[in-house]
């Protein structure tokens, strides 16, 4: 037979949050995130290199958000970050 209830005691005990933890200054988890690089910018023209796709050529560029890359006839649509794809 199984028992309802049983932790019943324990779980008030429980029902209390910690609040919130101060750490000290030299703490390591008061560091700062270091900033990420901006993006890379590419113009129509420029050559690429992507780790899956290889060697291509950019055919248009969409604001920030996207590429649109010429691979040997295959075309791709690189979105950003462009974490792959490198400028040659």
């Amino acid at each position: 037979m199984a028992r309802r209830g049983s932790l019943g005691a324990y779980s008030k005990v429980m029902t209390k949050s910690a609040g919130s933890r101060r750490h000290l200054p030299s703490s390591p988890f008061n560091r700062q995130a270091p900033a990420s690089p901006p993006p890379e910018q590419f113009d129509v023209g420029d050559r690429v290199s992507h780790d899956q796709f290889g060697l291509g050529r950019v055919i248009g560029v969409e604001g920030d958000h996207a590429v649109l890359i010429d691979f040997s006839g295959r075309q791709g649509r690189i979105l950003s970050p462009f974490a792959k794809l490198t400028k040659l």
